[in-house]
């Protein structure tokens, strides 16, 4: 359980704390997951380019808004210690791969119409991240955490029996955002500059796909569509703004409450997959989530009343 706040926690570091203020606070909560929950409609928005293309676009974007970023707020000396050689670095490479994981397939998910499986990976995700530290950190495991996490496998194992293969979607989906928040845990470096770091790592490849693809003529941007290029463009604040938004929140919310925004992102997916982009929500899915939202009710208030026994201190 404390691997799950501190997550949030060491997320949020990199800048001096502001004043506390629970209202300014939830509207970043809201305005990072919200946004998170509305990503698909930006990912449906440019699925004409290539999905690798995607990526490279918002790693490229992201990191020059990023680097603009540090500059603007005096974290240029930061970020450049993060890139020497060290163990620091060591683990943010490993988060780089864990966060290109996510990213390739949460957008391969979205342009082929799997919404509804990218949002059933988020609402695993944070019974994901309580088994990471169980498994890696040795925290201890309490009966209804137990209880959820065996209803939650329960939901799984249901919806890979009637659909005849395992929800692969959902549960890398899972298991990569909850690797990145592990390695971001155990190298506790800001939101920002960790980001940078992490995208200045992902360049190199970025870089080299998009290089290639409009030297060989495969690339969807600068091919005589506007829009999309003004799209590809805006990949770099798409990724960005949520990320700094939820940091933002972090700073000034107690983590119970942060915990419980986050069940929003996934939420407005879901909406968008039934309501928007009419993906079929049959009796299979809807007992796979009953089982999903069962055990999250459990786990939601089981983190409630801890949060209410033991006071939100500083990580």
């Amino acid at each position: 359980m404390k691997f799950q706040a501190q997550a949030f926690s060491s997320m949020s570091a990199g800048r001096p704390d502001p004043p506390p203020s629970s209202t300014l606070g939830l509207a970043y909560g809201v305005a990072a997951y919200g946004l998170w929950g509305f990503m698909p409609i930006y990912l449906k928005a440019v699925r004409a380019a290539p999905v690798l293309e995607v990526l490279a676009h918002r790693i490229v974007w992201a990191l020059v808004l990023l680097v603009l970023l540090s500059w603007r707020w005096g974290q240029l000396g930061a970020l450049a210690a993060l890139l020497r050689p060290g163990r620091t670095l060591g683990i943010l490479a490993a988060s780089t791969l864990a966060i290109a994981v996510n990213w390739l397939v949460y957008i391969f998910a979205v342009v082929n119409d799997r919404v509804m499986e990218a949002s059933l990976g988020y609402y695993i995700n944070p019974l994901v991240t309580v088994s990471l530290g169980v498994l890696v950190l040795g925290e201890r495991l309490e009966r209804p955490v137990l209880v959820a996490l065996a209803i939650a496998a329960a939901g799984v194992l249901w919806l890979a029996l009637r659909a005849g293969q395992p929800p692969w979607i959902a549960l890398l989906l899972a298991a990569s955002f909850g690797t990145y928040g592990l390695m971001r845990k155990l190298a506790p470096v800001g939101a920002l500059v960790g980001l940078a770091v992490e995208t200045m790592l992902l360049l190199p490849l970025a870089g080299g796909y998009l290089l290639w693809a409009l030297v060989s003529g495969r690339s969807a941007f600068l091919a005589g569509h506007a829009r999309l290029d003004m799209l590809l463009l805006l990949a770099g604040p798409v990724t960005a703004f949520p990320l700094l938004c939820f940091a933002a929140a972090a700073r000034r919310l107690p983590l119970t409450t942060l915990g419980f925004l986050q069940y929003l992102s996934p939420s407005l997916q879901l909406v968008l997959a039934v309501l928007v982009y009419s993906e079929p929500f049959d009796r299979t899915r809807a007992v796979a989530f009953a089982f999903i939202w069962t055990a999250l009710a459990i786990f939601a208030v089981h983190t409630a009343r801890r949060g209410a026994a033991e006071p939100v201190t500083d990580a």
